[in-house]
Protein backbone atom coordinates (compact mmCIF):
# COMPACT_ATOMS: atom_id res chain seq x y z
CA UNK A 1 0.00 0.00 0.00
CA UNK A 2 3.04 2.20 1.18
CA UNK A 3 4.56 1.78 -2.38
CA UNK A 4 1.85 2.20 -4.50
CA UNK A 5 0.53 5.79 -2.23
CA UNK A 6 4.40 6.55 -2.54
CA UNK A 7 3.85 5.56 -6.59
CA UNK A 8 0.33 7.81 -6.95
CA UNK A 9 1.85 10.98 -5.23
CA UNK A 10 4.79 10.91 -7.07
CA UNK A 11 2.95 10.59 -10.74
CA UNK A 12 0.90 13.47 -9.45
CA UNK A 13 3.79 14.98 -8.67
CA UNK A 14 5.16 14.61 -11.68
CA UNK A 15 2.21 15.85 -13.74
CA UNK A 16 0.25 18.45 -11.87
CA UNK A 17 3.25 21.19 -11.32
CA UNK A 18 2.92 21.90 -15.20
CA UNK A 19 1.37 25.34 -14.56
CA UNK A 20 1.67 25.52 -11.10
CA UNK A 21 4.72 27.24 -11.38
CA UNK A 22 4.29 28.56 -15.14
CA UNK A 23 3.67 31.81 -16.50
CA UNK A 24 5.65 33.58 -13.68
CA UNK A 25 6.24 36.53 -14.72
CA UNK A 26 2.63 37.18 -15.57
CA UNK A 27 2.22 37.43 -11.77
CA UNK A 28 5.61 39.07 -10.52
CA UNK A 29 8.33 41.50 -12.33
CA UNK A 30 10.12 39.53 -14.48
CA UNK A 31 12.87 42.30 -15.45
CA UNK A 32 14.46 41.32 -12.22
CA UNK A 33 15.08 38.28 -13.30
CA UNK A 34 17.29 38.10 -16.21
CA UNK A 35 18.19 34.78 -18.01
CA UNK A 36 20.68 32.61 -16.19
CA UNK A 37 22.17 30.06 -18.57
CA UNK A 38 25.74 29.63 -16.06
CA UNK A 39 22.78 28.36 -13.96
CA UNK A 40 21.42 26.43 -16.28
CA UNK A 41 24.45 24.24 -16.60
CA UNK A 42 25.07 23.75 -13.18
CA UNK A 43 24.00 20.49 -13.53
CA UNK A 44 20.60 19.68 -12.21
CA UNK A 45 19.08 21.79 -15.77
CA UNK A 46 21.45 20.26 -17.80
CA UNK A 47 20.67 16.87 -17.01
CA UNK A 48 16.71 17.85 -16.70
CA UNK A 49 16.62 18.43 -20.11
CA UNK A 50 18.29 15.36 -21.52
CA UNK A 51 16.54 13.13 -19.88
CA UNK A 52 13.69 15.21 -21.50
CA UNK A 53 15.09 14.59 -24.66
CA UNK A 54 16.05 10.61 -24.14
CA UNK A 55 12.39 10.54 -23.18
CA UNK A 56 11.00 12.11 -26.18
CA UNK A 57 13.09 10.18 -28.54
CA UNK A 58 11.59 7.06 -26.68
CA UNK A 59 8.43 8.49 -27.14
CA UNK A 60 8.73 8.90 -30.85
CA UNK A 61 10.14 5.42 -31.42
CA UNK A 62 7.02 3.91 -29.61
CA UNK A 63 4.64 6.34 -31.49
CA UNK A 64 6.43 5.49 -34.86
CA UNK A 65 6.06 1.20 -33.82
CA UNK A 66 2.11 2.01 -33.36
CA UNK A 67 1.85 3.37 -36.86
CA UNK A 68 1.11 7.03 -35.60
CA UNK A 69 -1.91 5.96 -33.42
CA UNK A 70 -2.43 7.70 -30.07
CA UNK A 71 -3.33 4.88 -26.84
CA UNK A 72 -6.71 7.45 -25.58
CA UNK A 73 -9.53 6.28 -28.50
CA UNK A 74 -9.61 8.19 -30.83
CA UNK A 75 -13.46 10.43 -31.65
CA UNK A 76 -13.87 7.95 -34.73
CA UNK A 77 -13.65 4.71 -31.93
CA UNK A 78 -16.22 6.59 -30.01
CA UNK A 79 -18.82 6.36 -32.89
CA UNK A 80 -18.08 9.76 -34.06
CA UNK A 81 -19.35 9.46 -37.99
CA UNK A 82 -17.54 11.35 -41.09
CA UNK A 83 -19.98 13.48 -41.60
CA UNK A 84 -20.11 14.45 -37.67
CA UNK A 85 -16.57 15.07 -37.82
CA UNK A 86 -16.84 17.13 -40.85
CA UNK A 87 -18.89 19.71 -38.99
CA UNK A 88 -17.18 19.20 -36.09
CA UNK A 89 -13.92 20.59 -38.07
CA UNK A 90 -16.28 23.06 -39.30
CA UNK A 91 -16.77 24.69 -36.14
CA UNK A 92 -13.38 24.54 -34.54
CA UNK A 93 -11.90 27.28 -36.73
CA UNK A 94 -15.27 29.40 -34.98
CA UNK A 95 -14.37 28.19 -31.86
CA UNK A 96 -10.60 28.46 -31.64
CA UNK A 97 -11.33 32.21 -33.31
CA UNK A 98 -13.82 32.92 -30.08
CA UNK A 99 -11.07 32.16 -27.44
CA UNK A 100 -8.10 34.03 -29.44
CA UNK A 101 -10.69 37.11 -29.89
CA UNK A 102 -12.06 37.39 -26.13
CA UNK A 103 -8.26 37.67 -24.82
CA UNK A 104 -6.72 40.12 -27.66
CA UNK A 105 -9.81 41.94 -26.88
CA UNK A 106 -9.04 42.04 -23.39
CA UNK A 107 -5.75 43.01 -23.85
CA UNK A 108 -5.63 45.85 -26.15
CA UNK A 109 -8.18 47.24 -23.61
CA UNK A 110 -5.82 47.16 -20.92
CA UNK A 111 -2.58 47.75 -22.92
CA UNK A 112 -0.74 44.60 -23.46
CA UNK A 113 0.42 42.87 -26.07
CA UNK A 114 -0.10 39.02 -26.08
CA UNK A 115 0.02 37.94 -22.49
CA UNK A 116 -0.11 40.40 -18.83
CA UNK A 117 3.90 40.49 -18.41
CA UNK A 118 4.28 42.59 -22.11
CA UNK A 119 2.82 46.12 -21.26
CA UNK A 120 2.70 48.63 -23.40
CA UNK A 121 3.12 52.47 -22.85
CA UNK A 122 2.52 55.84 -24.25
CA UNK A 123 1.97 55.93 -28.45
CA UNK A 124 2.64 52.08 -28.40
CA UNK A 125 -0.06 51.34 -26.07
CA UNK A 126 -2.57 53.02 -28.27
CA UNK A 127 -1.50 51.63 -31.70
CA UNK A 128 -1.26 48.19 -30.80
CA UNK A 129 -3.83 48.44 -28.49
CA UNK A 130 -6.21 49.11 -31.41
CA UNK A 131 -4.85 46.27 -33.93
CA UNK A 132 -5.07 44.13 -30.90
CA UNK A 133 -8.84 45.18 -30.89
CA UNK A 134 -9.81 45.23 -34.54
CA UNK A 135 -8.00 41.50 -34.68
CA UNK A 136 -10.30 40.26 -32.14
CA UNK A 137 -13.13 42.04 -34.11
CA UNK A 138 -12.10 40.49 -36.91
CA UNK A 139 -11.62 36.88 -35.58
CA UNK A 140 -14.97 37.19 -33.51
CA UNK A 141 -17.03 38.05 -36.14
CA UNK A 142 -15.15 36.00 -39.46
CA UNK A 143 -14.52 39.27 -41.12
CA UNK A 144 -10.98 39.70 -43.44
CA UNK A 145 -9.56 36.95 -41.53
CA UNK A 146 -6.15 36.82 -43.19
CA UNK A 147 -5.67 39.99 -43.02
CA UNK A 148 -6.03 39.88 -39.54
CA UNK A 149 -3.91 36.72 -39.20
CA UNK A 150 -1.36 39.25 -40.84
CA UNK A 151 -1.83 41.89 -38.60
CA UNK A 152 -1.59 39.42 -35.60
CA UNK A 153 2.41 38.75 -37.53
CA UNK A 154 2.95 42.37 -37.57
CA UNK A 155 2.04 42.71 -33.84
CA UNK A 156 4.75 39.83 -33.17
CA UNK A 157 7.37 41.27 -35.08
CA UNK A 158 6.76 44.64 -33.47
CA UNK A 159 6.41 43.04 -30.25
CA UNK A 160 10.61 42.52 -30.50
CA UNK A 161 11.28 46.39 -31.03
CA UNK A 162 8.82 47.27 -28.09
CA UNK A 163 9.05 44.81 -25.77
CA UNK A 164 12.38 42.26 -26.61
CA UNK A 165 13.04 38.78 -28.49
CA UNK A 166 12.37 37.31 -25.30
CA UNK A 167 8.31 38.08 -24.86
CA UNK A 168 7.62 37.65 -28.14
CA UNK A 169 9.24 33.99 -28.46
CA UNK A 170 7.34 33.33 -24.92
CA UNK A 171 4.17 33.84 -27.34
CA UNK A 172 5.59 31.74 -30.24
CA UNK A 173 1.81 30.63 -30.09
CA UNK A 174 0.44 33.89 -31.27
CA UNK A 175 2.56 32.58 -34.88
CA UNK A 176 1.01 29.65 -34.98
CA UNK A 177 -2.58 31.11 -34.24
CA UNK A 178 -1.77 33.82 -36.96
CA UNK A 179 -0.34 30.88 -39.52
CA UNK A 180 -3.72 28.75 -38.66
CA UNK A 181 -6.26 31.46 -40.17
CA UNK A 182 -4.08 32.59 -42.77
CA UNK A 183 -3.74 29.13 -43.99
CA UNK A 184 -7.77 27.94 -43.11
CA UNK A 185 -9.57 31.25 -42.80
CA UNK A 186 -12.23 31.42 -40.34
CA UNK A 187 -14.08 28.69 -41.52
CA UNK A 188 -17.71 28.58 -43.07
CA UNK A 189 -19.58 30.35 -40.25
CA UNK A 190 -18.27 33.86 -40.88
CA UNK A 191 -18.89 36.64 -42.88
CA UNK A 192 -15.64 35.48 -44.85
CA UNK A 193 -17.90 32.96 -46.12
CA UNK A 194 -21.19 35.04 -47.42
CA UNK A 195 -19.26 38.05 -48.08
CA UNK A 196 -15.70 37.95 -49.18
CA UNK A 197 -15.46 34.65 -50.64
CA UNK A 198 -12.64 35.08 -53.00
CA UNK A 199 -10.21 36.25 -49.90
CA UNK A 200 -10.45 32.79 -48.47
CA UNK A 201 -7.73 30.14 -48.85
CA UNK A 202 -7.40 27.50 -51.53
CA UNK A 203 -7.76 23.86 -49.65
CA UNK A 204 -4.04 22.77 -50.18
CA UNK A 205 -3.34 25.50 -48.09
CA UNK A 206 -5.47 24.63 -45.08
CA UNK A 207 -4.27 21.64 -45.19
CA UNK A 208 -1.31 23.07 -43.19
CA UNK A 209 -2.98 24.97 -40.91
CA UNK A 210 -3.26 22.64 -38.19
CA UNK A 211 0.11 21.24 -38.09
CA UNK A 212 1.30 25.36 -37.93
CA UNK A 213 -0.89 25.37 -35.02
CA UNK A 214 0.71 22.78 -33.09
CA UNK A 215 4.27 23.67 -33.68
CA UNK A 216 2.94 27.38 -32.72
CA UNK A 217 1.57 26.10 -29.53
CA UNK A 218 4.12 23.32 -29.00
CA UNK A 219 7.08 26.35 -29.47
CA UNK A 220 5.42 28.21 -26.69
CA UNK A 221 5.79 25.85 -24.00
CA UNK A 222 9.41 24.63 -24.82
CA UNK A 223 10.64 28.56 -24.99
CA UNK A 224 8.67 29.19 -21.01
CA UNK A 225 10.20 26.00 -19.96
CA UNK A 226 13.57 27.83 -20.50
CA UNK A 227 13.02 31.30 -19.84
CA UNK A 228 10.72 31.06 -16.54
CA UNK A 229 12.05 27.95 -15.09
CA UNK A 230 15.44 25.96 -16.73
CA UNK A 231 17.65 29.11 -17.61
CA UNK A 232 15.74 30.97 -14.93
CA UNK A 233 15.87 29.52 -11.62
CA UNK A 234 15.83 32.52 -9.42
CA UNK A 235 12.87 33.72 -11.23
CA UNK A 236 11.07 30.88 -10.75
CA UNK A 237 12.44 30.63 -6.72
CA UNK A 238 10.71 33.82 -6.47
CA UNK A 239 7.66 33.17 -7.95
CA UNK A 240 7.24 30.11 -5.61
CA UNK A 241 7.79 32.24 -2.43
CA UNK A 242 5.32 34.91 -3.54
CA UNK A 243 2.64 32.64 -4.28
CA UNK A 244 3.12 28.89 -2.32
CA UNK A 245 2.31 26.19 -4.64
CA UNK A 246 4.50 23.71 -3.92
CA UNK A 247 1.95 21.30 -2.95
CA UNK A 248 4.22 17.82 -2.56
CA UNK A 249 4.13 17.76 0.91
CA UNK A 250 0.64 17.28 1.13
CA UNK A 251 1.15 14.18 -1.32
CA UNK A 252 3.28 12.55 1.30
CA UNK A 253 6.15 12.91 -1.23
CA UNK A 254 7.58 17.06 -0.25
CA UNK A 255 9.68 18.16 -3.18
CA UNK A 256 11.69 21.00 -2.21
CA UNK A 257 10.83 24.38 -4.53
CA UNK A 258 14.09 23.60 -6.55
CA UNK A 259 13.33 20.35 -7.01
CA UNK A 260 9.66 21.37 -7.50
CA UNK A 261 11.20 24.18 -10.15
CA UNK A 262 12.50 21.40 -12.23
CA UNK A 263 10.29 18.40 -12.50
CA UNK A 264 7.39 21.41 -13.65
CA UNK A 265 10.39 22.51 -16.10
CA UNK A 266 11.00 18.86 -17.53
CA UNK A 267 6.98 17.91 -17.68
CA UNK A 268 6.41 21.25 -19.71
CA UNK A 269 9.16 20.55 -22.03
CA UNK A 270 8.25 17.35 -22.70
CA UNK A 271 4.79 18.74 -23.46
CA UNK A 272 6.57 21.06 -25.79
CA UNK A 273 8.72 18.58 -27.20
CA UNK A 274 5.60 16.57 -28.01
CA UNK A 275 3.53 19.01 -30.09
CA UNK A 276 6.19 20.09 -31.96
CA UNK A 277 6.97 16.74 -32.95
CA UNK A 278 3.36 15.43 -33.33
CA UNK A 279 3.83 12.63 -30.87
CA UNK A 280 0.99 11.13 -29.06
CA UNK A 281 -0.50 14.59 -29.01
CA UNK A 282 -4.10 13.24 -27.49
CA UNK A 283 -2.36 11.96 -24.14
CA UNK A 284 -0.35 15.22 -24.13
CA UNK A 285 -3.17 17.42 -24.20
CA UNK A 286 -5.16 15.59 -21.30
CA UNK A 287 -1.86 15.96 -19.53
CA UNK A 288 -1.91 19.93 -19.64
CA UNK A 289 -5.54 20.03 -19.21
CA UNK A 290 -5.69 19.05 -15.66
CA UNK A 291 -3.64 21.50 -13.99
CA UNK A 292 -4.32 24.73 -16.45
CA UNK A 293 -7.34 24.44 -14.77
CA UNK A 294 -6.52 23.13 -11.45
CA UNK A 295 -4.89 26.60 -11.31
CA UNK A 296 -7.67 28.60 -12.04
CA UNK A 297 -9.25 28.52 -8.60
CA UNK A 298 -6.14 30.26 -7.28
CA UNK A 299 -4.77 32.88 -9.68
CA UNK A 300 -8.05 33.81 -11.09
CA UNK A 301 -9.12 36.09 -14.58
CA UNK A 302 -5.38 36.62 -15.72
CA UNK A 303 -4.88 32.77 -16.26
CA UNK A 304 -8.00 32.51 -17.28
CA UNK A 305 -7.91 35.34 -20.19
CA UNK A 306 -4.29 34.75 -20.83
CA UNK A 307 -4.56 30.58 -21.16
CA UNK A 308 -7.99 30.82 -23.65
CA UNK A 309 -6.15 30.65 -26.80
CA UNK A 310 -4.83 27.47 -25.50
CA UNK A 311 -8.00 26.10 -24.19
CA UNK A 312 -9.27 26.56 -28.00
CA UNK A 313 -6.23 25.13 -29.44
CA UNK A 314 -6.75 22.03 -26.90
CA UNK A 315 -10.10 20.86 -28.37
CA UNK A 316 -8.69 21.07 -31.69
CA UNK A 317 -5.68 18.81 -31.08
CA UNK A 318 -7.84 16.73 -28.71
CA UNK A 319 -10.25 15.15 -31.31
CA UNK A 320 -7.95 15.41 -34.34
CA UNK A 321 -6.79 12.25 -36.32
CA UNK A 322 -3.52 12.29 -38.07
CA UNK A 323 -3.78 11.05 -41.38
CA UNK A 324 -4.69 11.48 -45.30
CA UNK A 325 -8.50 10.55 -43.87
CA UNK A 326 -8.83 13.44 -41.60
CA UNK A 327 -7.00 15.93 -43.56
CA UNK A 328 -10.11 15.63 -46.46
CA UNK A 329 -12.01 15.74 -43.46
CA UNK A 330 -10.57 18.86 -42.19
CA UNK A 331 -11.08 20.13 -45.86
CA UNK A 332 -14.36 19.16 -46.51
CA UNK A 333 -15.81 20.76 -42.99
CA UNK A 334 -14.13 24.42 -43.88
CA UNK A 335 -15.59 23.97 -47.32
CA UNK A 336 -19.37 23.85 -45.96
CA UNK A 337 -21.87 26.61 -47.47
CA UNK A 338 -18.95 27.61 -49.50
CA UNK A 339 -21.34 28.93 -52.95
CA UNK A 340 -20.84 26.47 -55.91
Amino acid sequence: MRVRRAAFAAGLAAVLPIQAAAHEKWFIDAARYPLRWDLFFSSGPVVCTVVVAVITAALACVWRARGGRDFLPSPDRLGATPEGLRVMYALLPLIIGLHVAITLFYDGLNGMLFSPNVHLYGAAAYICGLIEIWVSVSLFYGGLTRLAAVLMVALWLAGIAIAGVQSMFDNAMYLGIAAFFFLAGRGPIAIDRFMFPRFEPPAQLAAHAVTALRIGIGASFVVVAFTEKLANLPLALAFLQRYPVNFTAYLGVPLSNHTFILVAASVELLIGLCLLLGIFTREIIIIAWLPMNVTLTYFGTTELIGHLPIYGIMALLLIWIPGKTTLAQWVAGLRLFRPA
